[in-house]
């Protein structure tokens, strides 16, 4: 038996209806905050991904499945969503005119990392981007998009912001921060070590415990900031105080990619283990001419699907559709007639095999149709079909007809 891949998932059954529901809430509340659909492939140039999540991250470092295809480029599976809508962005010249764009996406992602419960190396994502707004009070458009998501779907969630600054106040930080931990290297992991070296500020995304513990005492960004930027960060704390959206300020959030700056978030779960995200974000003002576009302010979020599968309340089902069975053989041509009617309006499900009324009721009980349609000698006789109402229990034999007009 050929069983699939270590890390890798079918989505099938109440698992698939939950699914789908996630993209479907999420497609609705991202429509009403003015998001369009964008698709990009799977596949990408691997410098792609160098230039924008960085290759000092552990996703381009260790994570990425990367490989040389048949034409000798060197490519990989998409390890995240962002840096594909930015590349489609400016490849298609989108940044050459004056105006704000907003997409939505989702799909598959590729990692090659430990598999765990809501971490599988083949995962999925619900993300968007919005590009030509540098205000803030996008970025909080964004967290309250998040937020009307997840009151949807059933799901609790905390609130964690930082500010990780800009090309004005970076620079100080760093030479702080980079003086800190020289001074206590020796007690730090070899990834943190080597991050040091590669992006310092990195080193506040360690989940080695030993390692935040030595963190604690490290100088603060927040503290460090512009006065744009803190200005930014204080507004941004005042809008969600006034929409009474709860939040803490975590002074080590600094997301796993390279190319966030000024606002970055995360909402955390406590039900799929220790504060673990499932959705987060943030502000990419310099991505689009790092990929050789026009300079753009963006702003974006991914929350991951398998993460919240099983936090979601789904809704209660109520009937819907309408089952259709025969009740002697060779009527075949006549199901499809009824159900090609039938599906102008509603979905319909014919069982071909001729079966007992009690076999055809239980099968209409097991896809929670609303009707059930049967059809035996008589009916085909009178060019009629014998109808039950599986919401009040009500029977006739009626034309089709009379049925259209009644659904």
């Amino acid at each position: 038996m050929i069983n699939a891949l270590r890390g890798m998932k079918d989505i099938t059954f109440e698992e698939s209806q939950r699914f789908t529901y996630i993209i479907k809430t999420a497609i609705e509340v991202s429509k009403r905050y003015g998001y369009s659909y964008i698709e990009t492939p799977l596949l990408e140039e691997t410098k792609l991904f160098k230039r924008s999540v960085g290759e000092s991250s552990d996703i381009v470092g260790k994570e990425m499945y990367q490989f040389i295809d048949k034409g000798n480029n060197d490519v990989c599976l998409r390890p995240e969503g962002t840096a594909g809508v930015v590349r489609a962005y400016v490849q298609t010249k989108l940044d050459r005119r004056p105006r704000k764009d907003r997409f939505y996406y989702y799909g598959a992602m590729f990692r090659y990392e430990k598999p765990q419960k809501g971490r599988l190396r083949e995962f999925h994502q619900f993300g968007c981007e919005s590009f030509g707004e540098s205000s803030v009070y996008e970025d909080f458009e964004i967290i309250l998009m998040i937020r009307d998501i997840f009151d949807r779907l059933g799901i609790g969630y905390k609130l964690q912001i930082n500010s990780l600054g800009c090309s004005s106040c970076m620079p100080t930080y760093r030479d702080n921060l980079v003086s800190f931990l020289d001074n206590i290297k020796d007690e730090l992991c070899s990834d943190c070590n080597r991050r040091v070296e590669t992006n310092p500020i990195r080193v506040l995304d360690c989940k080695n415990e030993k390692c935040q513990s030595m963190l604690e005492k490290s100088p603060k960004l927040i503290n460090n900031l512009c006065d744009e930027c803190s200005s930014d960060f204080d507004t941004l704390k005042s809008l969600l105080d006034s929409a009474k959206l709860e939040y803490e300020v975590d002074t080590n959030l600094v997301r796993g990619l390279d190319y966030y700056n000024k606002s970055a978030f995360e909402f955390v779960s406590d039900n799929i283990g220790s504060q673990s995200a499932i959705a987060g974000g943030g502000r990419y003002d310099k991505l689009v001419e790092y990929l050789d576009g026009k300079p753009t302010p963006a702003v974006g979020f991914a929350l991951g699907i398998e993460r919240i599968l099983e936090l979601v309340e789904m809704p209660i089902d109520s009937r819907d559709g309408v089952y259709i069975g025969a009740m002697v053989d060779g009527i075949t041509d006549r199901l499809f007639e009824i159900a090609s009617s039938i599906r102008k309006t509603t979905k319909a499900k014919i069982e071909y095999d001729k079966k007992s009324l009690k076999a055809h009721l239980k099968n209409s009980d097991k896809i929670n149709a609303k009707y059930c349609i049967v059809v035996g000698e008589d009916e085909l006789k009178d060019n009629k079909i014998w109808v039950k109402n599986l919401d009040n229990k009500e029977q006739q034999i009626i034309s089709l007809n009379e049925f259209l007009v009644e659904v």
